[in-house]
């Protein structure tokens, strides 16, 4: 009865919020929709929670500060903006930082409460096989959707897309994680939320079930408001790694064989009766986490090792878990002749020999053979696992290297005889069972878990030559010219003397990279996948890595990948590479295969998103013609952010939008931030996120998008000129611009939240042109203005329409028409969804000094007339008209936000301008009256140069805030 009132009351406190979101898309939203319901009763919940702790006061501020915003959001009078400003600030420190973290925590409620919906719906659709509103749903998370219409609607025969799934890859990149802001152990709370609440609505679910559901409930979101969202130190790029191999082991490990038996059952439903070939390629996983050292001065060789060890100590660890299973279940005595003989030379030398296991071994009887050779893969796990521990605790080891598993050939041999002697003997259906999804994890995971990529700047390796030609007294490399640069380079890799010794002056920065030349030749090769060359723009880039892989003694040299950032970059990015290609040492290094790494962030920063993106598509196009010249080939390395600044968005719109014949069957993608979470945070977003890709990448080579038409192509280059004038003119010429950001958003306070290891500039002195993209992107989603993404659009809208009227119907057919296109407006229009033009002018009014309102508002006035313009192309009288899920879920989280927004712009002037003045009214929560001190809260950032309690308020809003925007940067 308790839950049921509890229920009712939150109903009716989100009365007025619910009919917002009806009358936002009448008739659209489905009535099994239960987004609002799931967040009123979470809401409910937590203010329950609020009030037994904190008192009926502070609950009571906390529900007036939420109409307000609720206000706000409705008739858009920036008086209530005022009005909460006043309210907010009357708080004294502690009552300022529970505030703050209760609408910060309401926030990742609504989040749950979508991603539960999100499932909800669409098991509802699944189920009824209903896609009519939903064209791409297929596309997006179904695997044998997909494989039907191939099939069925677009005439590709059965053995075409077999042939064609067996043979592509995806390589999921997981980049250093720091930009997730949601601490870990607040992340595994979270999901235990989920699951009460998914639980909670279940049909079948008994009266008692769902009274200790609600109690448990009730639990977790105790305990996550209870635990200090702050990370208090920054992590170092070590917990970045365990933190993202903890996907590995909660949800990766057991989802890819899961995946792939669904790959297995879709293939039947379409008729081909065999199963996908265990060493099949279609997922792998890669790692940046300990790799990266683009400017992260963090990121040292001993850490490069590390990495590498932990995540091969993390493999082991898993199989050797895992092999006792599979030695439980493969107790039959038939075998093939060929595993008899192993099996019986085994288990004598195995009694013999064996140390750990001597007991296990006398358990097993010799007509158990299946056992005996599992036995002996358990034994090399064993020493495989802990010579790894001891490496990476000592640096030495006993155990000797024979002992172990030393290449995933050797690890799979025995695996596989066991494969072929059950499908010998009869027992196919018991071979495809535990055993092929154990060959599967070998195969798709191999030894060292994920491969570690390295990333490091250009500059780096041209000083450590430049210090070599130096030495060597031939002159300075780095004054040399492009092409003395490819002739030096070229004459000592087709020589065979050592360029330099151990008398080599090196400073710190040259011995580092030296010294991540000489990891990459102390460990195992399959610990490493591709080295990549940030901000490459030469062949001698690519050929001076080359050039020290082979002066530091690297046995199998890692692939050499060039990074194309910047706008100039990308445009001379097509003929780098065919330069490249006509060097006949290297065509004969890269065996016909290169991979190219094209830059969404940096590429944003400096042009602007449309600029960007349809540079990156016709460079992309580019270097598909010229690979296909030389014979070569291309995968392509898509270097994505979370945010649609950064090329983030839906990545299955984002695959079949790309230009034709530019991924086929071949894609690399990076995973950053919060997007691992939202992708493999839990099992099922797993399965979701492995299937999106690998359908979109099928569809996209069999079935790839239209090519540009001439005249759209002419609009889009002049369009892009246009735009990059537009955005550069502001961003980097404008002589306010940088004191008016700096000013107007909390970047120069970013560093605070410590939410990675990496510096927020390449170089501490430098300006807006030094600044990373995470940084530069979550300024601006802070204040909701979103300005990387749309500045330069609304010239270009504007141009093309003012010089041609006609030009508006060839706009409107390349959005009806064109893939690319459609997804760069469509992800343009979402930003505006999220954008709030009335929230920044009240952090410029508050912020900002007199001489520069002006700029804001013009700034703002631009941001308007941008959003009418793309609302005129997209043939809209709203942003989102035509995704009312969308537009609902955006607007459930916008009131609380909007409190977040005001406190934190409240506190940026208060923090800025000490002479501010504030009349804190006395304290409203029980617990600091009571103990008649400032919460202990207060206490945890006494070493902060802010009064009390200012900075954990400020880092709280910004954890809100991002989470409310679902991004950092």
């Amino acid at each position: 009865m308790a839950a049921a009132a509890g229920g009712k009351a939150a109903m009716e406190r989100h009365q007025s919020i619910d009919a917002q979101l009806r009358l936002l898309a009448p008739g659209k939203v489905s009535e099994d929709d239960k987004l609002v319901e799931y967040d009123a009763l979470l809401v409910d919940r937590f203010l329950d929670i609020l009030q037994d702790l904190h008192g009926p006061h502070l609950r009571e501020f906390v529900q007036e500060c939420y109409e307000l915003s609720a206000e706000y959001e409705n008739d858009r009078d920036e008086a209530r903006l005022d009005e909460l400003g006043r309210k907010l600030t009357s708080l004294p420190p502690g009552d300022s930082i529970v505030v703050s973290s209760s609408f910060s925590h309401m926030l990742n409620l609504a989040n749950l409460a979508e991603e539960v919906q999100i499932a909800h719906r669409r098991r509802i659709k699944l189920k009824r096989g209903d896609f009519a509103d939903e064209a791409s749903a297929p596309t997006e998370s179904d695997i044998e959707e997909t494989l039907k219409r191939l099939v069925t609607q677009l005439g590709k025969s059965r053995d075409e897309v077999f042939d064609a799934l067996k043979n592509q890859t995806v390589d999921l990149v997981f980049t250093a994680h720091p930009t997730q802001s949601v601490r870990r152990s607040l992340l595994q709370k979270h999901g235990r939320i989920r699951n009460c609440l998914r639980q909670l609505y279940a049909k079948d679910i008994t009266a008692d079930d769902k009274q200790e559901l609600d109690e448990a409930l009730q639990r977790e979101i105790q305990a996550a408001f209870r635990t200090d969202e702050i990370r208090r130190t920054p992590p170092t790029p070590q917990d970045e790694m365990r933190a993202g191999m903890s996907y590995f082991h909660e949800t990766i490990w057991k989802g890819v064989p899961k995946f792939l038996r669904r790959i297995d059952t879709a293939l039947k439903n379409i008729g081909i009766n065999e199963r996908l070939p265990y060493n099949a390629p279609l997922i792998q996983f890669s790692s940046w986490m300990g790799g990266d050292r683009d400017g992260n001065p963090r990121v040292t060789p001993e850490v490069t090792r590390d990495v590498c060890l932990l995540a091969r100590m993390m493999a082991a660890n898993l199989y050797f878990s895992q092999i006792e299973d599979l030695m439980f279940e493969l107790s039959m005595w038939r075998c093939s002749d060929e595993l008899r003989v192993r099996a019986d030379e085994l288990h004598r030398s195995s009694r013999k020999a064996a140390k750990h296991y001597i007991e296990f071994w006398k358990q097993i009887p010799p007509n158990e053979p299946y056992r005996v050779i599992l036995g002996g893969v358990r034994d090399k796990l064993y020493y495989t696992r802990e010579r790894t521990r001891h490496l990476l605790t000592t640096g030495v080891s006993e155990i000797p290297e024979e002992a172990t598993f030393t290449n995933v050939e050797e690890f799979l041999e025995p695996l596989e005889m066991c494969y072929r002697s059950l499908c010998a003997c009869g027992d196919k259906p018991i071979a495809d069972g535990s055993l092929l999804d154990f060959l599967r994890q070998v195969s798709t995971f191999g030894l060292a878990l994920v491969k570690l990529d390295i990333r490091q700047e250009s500059d780096r390796h041209t000083d450590v030559l430049d210090a070599i030609t130096t030495h060597l007294g031939i002159g300075s490399y780095a004054e040399w010219s492009e092409e003395k640069r490819q002739d030096w380079l070229l004459s000592e890799l087709r020589g065979k003397r050592p360029l330099f010794g151990s008398d080599l002056p090196q400073t710190e920065e040259i011995a580092d990279v030296l010294g991540t030349f000489h990891v990459l030749a102390e460990l195992p090769a399959d610990c490493f996948g591709a080295y990549i060359i940030s901000m490459a723009t030469a062949p001698s880039d690519v050929l001076a890595v080359e050039l020290l892989q082979r002066e530091c003694h690297i046995k199998q040299p890692l692939r050499v990948v060039p990074l194309f950032e910047k706008l100039a970059d990308l445009e001379a990015a097509p003929a780098a590479v065919a330069r490249l290609f006509s060097i006949d040492w290297y065509m004969n290094r890269i065996n016909g295969k290169q991979e190219v790494m094209i830059g969404y962030s940096d590429s944003g920063k400096d042009a602007g998103r449309l600029s960007a993106a349809w540079q990156m598509y016709k460079a992309q196009e580019e270097l598909v013609k010229v690979a296909k010249h030389y014979g070569v080939k291309l995968t392509m390395f898509h270097g994505r952010g979370g945010t649609v600044g950064r090329g983030g968005g839906p990545s299955h719109l984002a695959i079949l939008s790309q230009p034709p014949d530019t991924i086929h069957g071949s894609l690399r993608v990076t995973v950053q931030g919060e997007v691992i979470e939202h992708s493999f945070g839990e099992e099922h977003l797993c399965f979701r996120t492995l299937q999106r890709f690998t359908a979109a990448t099928l569809e996209h080579g069999m079935h790839p998008p239209i090519s540009p038409k001439p005249e759209w192509r002419a609009l889009m280059d002049e369009m892009a000129v246009v735009a990059t004038n537009e955005y550069r003119s502001i961003v980097f010429k404008e002589p306010r611009f940088v004191e008016y950001f700096r000013s107007a958003t909390p970047e120069t306070e970013y560093g605070r939240m410590n939410i990675g290891s990496r510096p927020s500039k390449r170089k501490p002195s430098g300006g807006i042109e030094s600044l990373r993209a995470i940084p530069w992107i979550f300024a601006w989603t802070q204040t909701r203005f979103h300005l990387p993404v749309w500045l330069g659009f609304g010239a270009a809208f504007k141009h093309i329409m003012q010089k041609d009227i006609r030009n508006i119907h060839i706009l409107k057919e390349m959005y009806n028409e064109w893939p690319f296109f459609r997804v760069t407006l469509d992800l343009l229009e979402m930003v505006f969804a999220k954008g709030d033009p009335g929230i920044a002018a009240l952090y410029d009014k508050l912020l900002v000094t007199d001489d520069l309102q002006s700029f804001g508002e013009q700034l703002r006035n631009n941001f308007e007339e941008t959003k009418q313009l793309l609302l005129q192309v997209a043939g809209h009288k709203d942003v989102l008209e035509g995704d009312p899920y969308l537009r609902q879920r955006l607007r459930l989280r916008e009131s609380y936000i909007t409190t977040l927004n005001v406190c934190q712009a409240y506190t940026l002037k208060r923090i800025r301008d000490p002479s501010f003045e504030v009349k804190p009214q006395p304290a409203l929560s029980k617990e600091f009256v009571d103990d008649n001190h400032p919460a202990e809260l207060v206490q945890l950032n006494a070493a902060s140069e802010y009064a009390p309690g200012l900075e954990d308020t400020l880092i709280l809003t910004m954890k809100g805030i991002a989470a409310g925007m679902q991004n950092t940067g």
